[in-house]
């Protein structure tokens, strides 16, 4: 499989990743194929793009996304091949914008807590 470099987000992409509710989350298998896109909530933040596991690390898709580090993303109709990295840098602020983005209820809670924090991911697109 031929390597792929980290770049940055597009103002575009990241105003839009901002609107959307949802996008969907695969990690890589090592033949590089991809797994089951599963729906996420994710937060924008000092032009990053962040997406935590509400079930810590026992989320199927987390798991899947933690063994390569690698894998794709799906909003709106764009798939874009990205990478992960845990990024705890910014959690308070991450915190922050998923109240802002979803508000205060029990869902909010459960991604902003002790367990949900502790899987903070940064996305970042790459290019091929």
């Amino acid at each position: 499989m031929p390597e792929q470099t980290a770049t940055e987000w597009t103002k575009a992409e990241l105003d839009e990743l901002h609107r959307v509710g949802e996008i969907r989350v695969a990690g890589s298998r090592r033949d590089g194929s991809l797994r089951t896109l599963t729906i996420v909530w994710h937060v924008v933040v000092d032009g990053m793009l962040y997406t935590r596991s509400v079930h810590g690390d026992e989320g199927q898709w987390y798991r899947g996304v933690l063994r390569q580090l690698r894998g794709a993303i799906s909003w709106s109709g764009q798939t874009r091949d990205v990478v992960f990295a845990h990024d705890d840098s910014r959690d308070d602020a991450i915190d922050a914008a998923y109240f802002e983005k979803y508000g205060r209820g029990s869902a909010s809670q459960s991604i902003t807590s002790d367990v949900a924090r502790a899987t903070t991911l940064r996305v970042d697109p790459v290019d091929a």
